[in-house]
């Protein structure tokens, strides 16, 4: 049954991050052409984003290897459809690459807190953006669009809360670097509905509109349709998620991977929320890659489904 809630947005917009963020973690390399295919399924079950793959060196991430030969085939595949694809960039060698290609949109990745900066960027808090400016700069030069993410948002597991302040000045260095979206990460799950509306809300104080941002949750501690609720109560517009829940966060203990995009279009479905997503098409694609992982989906919506199906 369909219920709209007073107050809330009209429409959202689902960045599906599956084939990047949730591959990303796989242990074992998926193939190129499985992953080709995934995304083609994705695309077709009217996900208006869909990020394709990460442009990093493949000794940090050998899941993403071939990043650029997945390109090539969609590009041959699906034409200018699959230069839309946004892509990750960590440097400006990446995004050489992706303009090599004729990709179009493209997102750095920072850190809000000086630990995780050195561990997995190795750069201070400060100095991480020493790196981004230029590839973001070059990025514009060359017509593309460019998003950025930032980690840690809501808590880290070596410094614990992270200041509300903090994430401000880090989403704020990189507006003012260019970037035209913020995805907010709650990197180990551990936001609480408040703490979401609080963020919003000092970004709004220091300037920064609910267009200008997007919101990543993890459901380690099962929050994540929880804080999408309190988002979507300040404003925001735009969240990302993972077809089947895949993915994860290797620093967090049990966590459970990145947002459903099952479980999110079936939260704003009961709210009358317009998102343009087909959810059995979205179920099956996630149920078909299950397959493809030799395990079941994580997502609640895509067990209930499969199990009303069989």
């Amino acid at each position: 049954m369909v219920v709209p809630e007073a107050g809330l947005p009209a429409k959202v917009t689902i960045y599906e991050v599956g084939p990047r963020d949730g591959l990303q973690n796989e242990k074992s390399v998926v193939p190129t052409e499985v992953k080709a295919a995934f995304i083609t399924r994705l695309v077709d079950a009217g996900l208006p984003i869909v990020e394709a793959t990460s442009f990093v060196h493949p000794d940090w991430v050998p899941q993403l290897a071939d990043a650029a030969d997945l390109m090539r085939g969609l590009t041959a595949d699906l034409g200018d459809a699959a230069r839309q694809l946004p892509v990750l960039v960590p440097n400006q060698r990446g995004l050489d690459r992706a303009v090599e290609l004729g990709l179009r949109h493209v997102a750095v990745f920072a850190s809000a807190t000086e630990t995780f900066a050195s561990k997995n960027l190795n750069r201070t808090l400060a100095s991480q953006f020493e790196m981004f400016e230029p590839t973001i700069r070059q990025a514009l030069d060359a017509g593309m669009d460019v998003r950025g993410y930032v980690s840690m948002c809501f808590g880290d597991p070596w410094e614990g809360a992270v200041p509300v302040e903090q994430v401000v000045a880090v989403g704020k260095r990189l507006l003012d670097l260019g970037v035209g979206q913020l995805s907010l990460g709650d990197t180990i799950g551990v936001a609480t509905a408040g703490h979401v509306k609080a963020l919003v809300a000092a970004f709004a104080d220091a300037g920064v509109g609910c267009e200008r941002l997007a919101l990543h949750f993890h459901d380690t501690y099962g929050q994540a349709l929880t804080n999408v609720h309190a988002g979507l109560q300040a404003g925001v517009t735009t969240y990302d998620a993972s077809a089947g829940g895949l993915g994860g966060c290797p620093y967090a203990k049990s966590a459970t991977g990145n947002l459903a995009t099952e479980d999110l279009v079936w939260f704003l479905t009961g709210l009358g929320i317009e998102h343009g997503v087909d959810l059995e098409a979205v179920v099956a694609a996630s149920a078909w890659m299950a397959g493809q992982l030799g395990r079941p989906s994580p997502s609640a919506v895509v067990r209930a489904l499969a199990d009303t199906a069989g």
